[in-house]
């Protein structure tokens, strides 16, 4: 084809052959006769225009059945759009995941892997009344007994995949509960492990589910171009047929996102679209059992959230209200953040006395509570109510803090 770029040279020919990206990495090794050598993810950033293959060339030419001169061609064509980036691009090298050459473990069945989505069922309902501190070390040691009997145990395809799974469940709670405990770093090596194993899983609604996990810690960590990137990334990996629950909550995810790149307009549209994709659920199409909790009034409480990090309180305030009045309350660190929240709105509107009595309510619950993001949102708290200290009520609540 004239004009073609060695991106989509590769990308056509290998999609002619019917291969996968992992595929036309194992043809070209063994061409070059080096095993494991090229990884699928080269070949992914070949195809994207990420990178050139270069001293590749002639190998992957070789197993796509192209005289090189072609490839070589291609790769000299001037530059290509900018490639959109995808959920692959922030997964890590080597795969943990990788069964071992030779299994020593047991027979696994899909009695095993339903003993293991209980538990990690567990693991989501402890979440909602404990926090990371509490539960951190339960679920490290959940994921690494389930990547164990993965790779050392024996099963057949079927229960693989249901394993990995599992797995990326397992990887996605462990990842919230690690970031929620303030171990960042562990975090972000947790949700990838949950990426590669809903990828091989096929699980394209749980790819979504984890990426999109990583890309709200991005944001909230600083990183907020990354959390954008990614959480577009998790938003597309999940795709049109994802339930409407899904979709909505990774629509909420790419709201905050544009929020915390200081993008209201988009950030607004997301809302938007977050909302009419949970209208949309009918019922026709089971969501996940780890959507359980996505429903209106959680789609209410990012909606006031952005408007607060956005400085739109008249907005926030009667959301927060609404939502927090008839909220869960033994849901201790929830509570405490989402009244956080409204104690940033409430300043902002100039009311500095319920503000600060809603601050006392924050700090009160969040004393014995052992979640970082708690930590975090007081600080918040108590640096905003710094410009009212002359306001009586306000300086009580800084000085009993003190």
């Amino acid at each position: 084809m004239r004009g073609e770029t060695a991106a989509h040279m590769i990308r056509r020919l290998r999609q002619a052959k019917g291969w996968s990206q992992a595929r036309l990495a194992a043809e070209a090794n063994r061409a070059a006769g080096l095993p494991d050598s090229l990884k699928r993810q080269d070949v992914y950033r070949y195809e994207k225009g990420k990178r050139t293959p270069r001293e590749w060339l002639p190998f992957i030419a070789a197993a796509l059945d192209v005289p090189v001169i072609e490839l070589e061609q291609a790769a000299a064509t001037g530059p290509q759009e900018k490639a959109p980036v995808t959920v692959a691009d922030f997964l890590p090298e080597t795969d943990p995941l990788a069964p071992l050459n030779v299994r020593q473990g047991r027979r696994i069945g899909m009695g095993d892997v339903t003993d293991l989505a209980g538990r990690v069922h567990g693991l989501r309902l402890a979440d909602d009344f404990l926090a990371g501190g509490d539960l951190i070390g339960a679920a490290l040691r959940e994921l690494r007994s389930a990547v164990k009997l993965y790779r050392e145990g024996s099963h057949a395809a079927e229960v693989g995949r249901a394993l990995l799974s599992q797995i990326g469940e397992l990887a996605q709670i462990a990842g919230w509960i690690a970031s929620d405990a303030g171990r960042h770093e562990e975090a972000e090596r947790i949700y990838k492990l949950g990426i590669s194993a809903a990828q091989q899983a096929a699980d394209t609604t749980l790819v979504g589910n984890l990426a999109g996990s990583l890309a709200y810690q991005y944001s909230n960590t600083g990183q907020a171009k990354e959390g954008l990137i990614l959480a577009q990334a998790a938003l597309e990996a999940a795709g049109e047929e994802a339930p409407p629950k899904a979709r909505a909550l990774y629509l909420d995810r790419v709201a905050w996102a544009h929020t915390k790149a200081n993008e209201p307009q988009p950030a607004m549209r997301a809302l938007g679209e977050a909302s009419e994709a949970l209208s949309n659920d009918s019922g026709d199409r089971a969501a996940p059992q780890y959507l359980y909790w996505v429903e209106a009034g959680e789609l209410q409480v990012m909606e006031s959230r952005v408007y607060t990090e956005l400085k739109r309180p008249l907005r926030a305030v009667p959301l927060l209200r609404e939502v927090l009045a008839r909220y869960n309350a033994t849901h201790t660190r929830e509570l405490a953040l989402y009244l956080s929240w409204l104690v940033v709105a409430l300043a902002d509107a100039n009311e500095p006395e319920e503000a600060a009595a809603t601050a006392q309510r924050v700090l009160t619950l969040s004393a014995d509570v052992a979640s970082e993001r708690t930590a975090e949102r007081v600080k918040v708290v108590l640096h905003r109510l710094e410009k009212y200290r002359d306001v009586p009520e306000v300086r009580e609540v800084l000085d009993d803090a003190a």
